[in-house]
């Protein structure tokens, strides 16, 4: 990770989720949607899935549990960007569950915040 990634993640974090007490002008607001689109990618057999993920639902992709607790989107009038907060939980039979991932993910820039697993691949494609 290059020193400039933890420099675009903190702007773009402070971008989605103001300070609290901040007051921002109504055409910076995001919108919070109930649904996330998500695709996932495995690795092993080169499967592209795209699925819809309701905020505070797990949905299964594999031996992972994802759960997505916000989505977000920005109003028409912005440049479009979606972010969502996921909590990713490896779940194998026999073994103690194992947190993956837990952090935003951005639709524009998958790169910034991205999952690291052998397997899978989880990336957000936008919220409704």
């Amino acid at each position: 990770m290059t020193m400039r990634a933890p420099i675009l993640l903190a702007a773009i974090l402070f971008a989605v989720v103001p300070p609290a007490g901040a007051q921002t002008a109504p055409a910076a607001t995001w919108r919070t949607l109930e649904t996330a689109q998500l695709q996932t990618l495995d690795k092993v057999t080169g499967r592209v899935r795209t699925l819809e993920a309701p905020v505070e639902r797990e949905v299964m992709v594999g031996t992972l549990s994802v759960v997505v607790r916000a989505c977000r989107k920005r109003p028409p009038e912005e440049p479009p960007e979606s972010a969502a907060y996921l909590d990713v939980v490896e779940r194998k039979s026999g073994e103690q569950a194992q947190s993956v991932f837990r952090g935003w993910m951005f639709a524009s820039a998958p790169a910034v915040s991205a999952m690291d697993h052998p397997v899978y691949d989880i990336w957000v494609v936008g919220c409704r």
